[in-house]
């Protein structure tokens, strides 16, 4: 068992370091989100100019779309340092206290997953955030006393997937707002090309092409997906990715046309023949597939709803005609006016 983990842990140190090398280092570097690169430009720019720390900066957008990246590009044109951490490894508030008193000026702090953060280690971050000071309560009882420790003006990058859950509080203190859209074929297509050369491995175009339309609109799928074509290209023995590698892999990968895993297809499946249709509940759906309830949440219900094959409803989830025709299953009669009459309704 110990061995299992280690080798695990070696697996995923791996794939992380192939990860960064294949971030890009400047804006320039970086593909898409022309709007969100606008608008940091103008407050690098500007923070520069003025010899200040930048505003803080909030990075809110489906997983995978390089909120992480964009962090590390803002630390390399603000020629300073960055520390990392995430949410959900901030369990105290002393241990927020420990991060921010050994920030130098104008370092950066990225926090990723920062709607995971607790109520007493958030409300550390107000006066950090406006005022630059930590306030914290010396001893207990009536001798009690506040005290407030200066911080150095330090830039708070946060991201997340669920922009919803954060408290007003939170989001108010934050200077640069931006949301990070799906990426085009077209922009996934340059990233693989972009991802493949720095992997040293020559693409066709058309390979890119389709390892591109079978992402999902996310750079870090894409970028996934390349990895195993390029291996299934090496055991083929060609020296270039071609066409039939990536869809070969892909196929043994079990992705299909619109990039949809047997996950995906199970759970359209489930919600046709085992709920007739919906509304089902996420948990009684999680226990149909097998699969934690969170990660359907998060992972694959949120591009089945832009795929427009799902729909969620104050009642439950509800498979809509083109989740029907994705697996190749007929509508009920019984559903049909019902589903006709939702969707005109959504269309409106």
């Amino acid at each position: 068992m110990q061995d299992e983990v280690l080798i695990t842990s070696t697996i995923d140190e791996r794939e992380t370091e192939i990860e960064n090398v294949l971030r890009p280092k400047s804006m320039e570097g970086y593909v898409g989100q022309e709007k969100v690169k606008d608008n940091l430009a103008v407050g690098i720019v500007s923070a520069k100019m003025r010899g200040d720390a930048l505003d803080h900066v909030l990075l809110y957008g489906p997983a995978g779309l390089g909120k992480t990246t964009l962090a590390h590009i803002i630390a390399n044109e603000m020629g300073t340092q960055i520390k990392v951490t995430s949410g959900p490894a901030i369990e105290r508030s002393g241990d927020l206290a420990a991060i921010l008193t050994n920030l130098n000026e104008h370092d950066i702090l990225f926090i990723d997953e920062i709607h995971r953060l607790n109520h007493n280690v958030e409300e550390i971050l107000y006066p950090a955030m406006e005022d630059y000071t930590l306030d914290f309560i010396i001893g207990k009882g009536p001798s009690a006393r506040n005290v407030q420790l200066p911080l150095p003006k330090f830039t708070l990058i946060g991201a997340t997937t669920k922009a919803g859950n954060l408290s007003s509080p939170l989001r108010d203190r934050f200077g640069v707002i931006c949301r990070l859209e799906t990426y085009s074929v077209d922009e996934l297509t340059e990233i693989v090309e972009r991802a493949s050369n720095m992997l040293g491995v020559k693409i066709e175009h058309p390979a890119a092409v389709e390892i591109a339309k079978r992402s999902r609109g996310t750079p870090r799928i894409a970028n996934r997906l390349l990895r195993r074509v390029r291996d299934y290209a090496i055991v083929k023995g060609h020296s270039e990715i071609q066409l039939s590698d990536a869809k070969g892999e892909l196929k043994l990968l079990e992705i299909d046309d619109y990039g949809l895993d047997m996950t995906d297809i199970n759970l359209l499946k489930s919600m046709a023949q085992k709920f007739g249709g919906g509304p089902c509940g996420l948990e009684t759906l999680a226990i149909t597939v097998n699969e934690d309830a969170n990660t359907i949440e998060e992972v694959y219900e949120p591009y089945l709803l832009q795929l427009g094959f799902i729909a969620r409803t104050p009642r439950g989830r509800v498979l809509l005609k083109k989740g029907y025709e994705h697996v190749g299953l007929t509508i009920p009669k019984e559903k049909q006016e019902q589903l006709a009459i939702f969707e005109n309704n959504e269309n409106e």
